[in-house]
């Protein structure tokens, strides 16, 4: 053993410097051993980076070419109407007298949120300007029988009117618009490549029954009934009737 170590080390050299040698050659092995093991993670974050760069991309492409004059956009739309005919389904006899209408205006604020999610990244808000009208009707089909008496000399008439009733509402469609939307970003992402009809009809369809029942409450009704015997009284005064009374049926 003392021969093999006088051979590998140099002659001359004191046994001082020889150990340093020695230490400075296992000092690599020392670093490489302490050297803190890579952060985990750091795929996922590379990911998200990638996924966020290329939604601004998109949204920033879709600015872009909404900028541009309708003949340079290569995705731009173009409207052509292939409808067909218009099949009338069936007619019907109304027997009825329009009292009286009403006009309203309806705000729609509709929001949908994810559970878990910011709506900065995930949710949508539309306020929706619903004009519409409601008008209430006289239906003479439903007078019961009995309900129109005259007395002998035809100078005296009693008239009973069944209750007003109410149209569905008729929502104006060209006076009815989005006023606002605000959409998360995965919303404008996705928008950007598919549309959903559905969104448009809930808007109106709520819009028609908010107008609905505020028609039901304001004293619409009531306001035809009362028309409604006016405009009987002065007829029947002008065939001749001395005495007209009109009496609101109970409502069943």
């Amino acid at each position: 053993m003392a021969r093999s170590e006088s051979k590998k080390d140099a002659p001359g050299k004191p046994a001082a410097a020889r150990a340093v040698e020695r230490a400075d050659e296992r000092v690599p092995e020392r670093g490489r051993e302490t050297r803190p093991a890579p952060r985990r993670g750091g795929g996922f974050r590379t990911a998200l980076l990638l996924v966020v760069a290329t939604v601004a991309v998109v949204l920033l492409a879709q600015q872009t070419l909404r900028m541009l004059p309708h003949w340079l956009n290569p995705f731009a739309e173009e409207t052509k109407d292939r409808s067909g005919p218009v099949l009338l389904q069936s007619i019907r006899d109304l027997h009825r007298y329009e009292a009286a209408s009403g006009n309203y205006q309806v705000v729609v604020d509709l929001e949908k949120d994810a559970k878990f999610l910011p709506g900065a990244l995930r949710g949508k808000r539309t306020l929706f300007i619903g004009n519409g009208s409601v008008d209430a009707y006289i239906d003479f089909s439903r007078l019961a029988s009995g309900a129109i008496t005259v007395n002998s000399e035809r100078t005296v008439a009693t008239v009973t009117l069944p209750p007003a009733q109410l149209e569905p509402t008729n929502l104006d469609t060209k006076r009815s618009y989005v006023f606002a939307t605000e959409r998360g970003l995965f919303n404008r992402f996705g928008d950007f490549f598919s549309g959903n009809p559905n969104n448009q009809q809930q808007l109106y369809v709520l819009a028609s029954q908010k107008i609905q029942t505020a028609a039901t409450e304001s004293g619409l009704r009531q306001r035809a009934d009362a028309n409604a015997k006016s405009m009987l009284e002065n007829m029947l005064k002008a065939l001749g009737f001395k005495t007209v009374t009109v009496k609101q049926a109970t409502a069943q």
